[in-house]
């Protein structure tokens, strides 16, 4: 199975991918946003593009790597990444669809909560995610509509729990105590400063 968790940025893709990667045995997280930065970092001057997304061959390999994983990887595939175009999500989501079982769920929260949870982790209104919010928001109310997990009145833990449930998987209980749980989330964090 592939689980896609589509949002915002600030939505909580991320955490919640690696919560669920910490209470589902046999899980991989595959982070398609590793391809962008290769490609963004060996490109002359003057051939980069604002959204990597745009290039078609960041679309290819992730197809490509992720058709691959989950044809030989007897696990649960969970992939945090923002798609706001429809074409693009249904040249990765939809064409998934149609060889592996796939889950798509766009975990929702309202600008201000997406705002108070960039400032969180250090992004002002001026940055780039930030200032992403209103196109995020709008593709979810016009275009990729489906599946939508609310997060504004939600923790971290609630939405795992919420993926768990609607993917009909078996998280293990969570044992952690609640500092072990916030280093966690930090460690987590920290890693994906970009």
């Amino acid at each position: 199975m592939i689980i896609w968790l589509n949002g915002a940025f600030g939505a909580g893709k991320t955490q919640t991918a690696y919560e669920l990667h910490r209470r589902l045995e046999r899980s991989y997280v595959y982070d398609p946003e590793n391809a962008g930065f290769f490609i963004r970092d060996n490109l002359p001057p003057g051939l980069g593009l604002e959204d990597f997304q745009d290039f078609p061959m960041w679309r290819s390999f992730n197809l490509e790597m992720l058709d691959y994983i989950a044809s030989r990887y007897d696990g649960t595939i969970i992939v945090p990444m923002t798609l706001t175009s429809r074409a693009y999500h249904d040249e990765l989501v939809g064409t998934l669809s149609e060889r592996h079982e796939v889950e798509h769920f766009i975990l929702w929260a309202s600008r201000e909560t997406l705002l108070k949870r960039l400032a969180s982790r250090g992004e002002g209104p001026g940055s780039w995610g930030a200032l992403q919010i209103g196109r995020c928001l709008d593709a979810f109310e016009t275009d990729i509509t489906q599946r939508k997990i609310y997060t504004d009145d939600r923790d971290l833990y609630e939405v795992v729990d919420e993926v768990g449930r609607l993917c009909g998987l078996t998280l293990s209980e969570d044992r952690r105590g609640r500092l072990r749980k916030l280093a966690d989330r930090l460690v987590t964090q920290i890693k994906h400063i970009r």
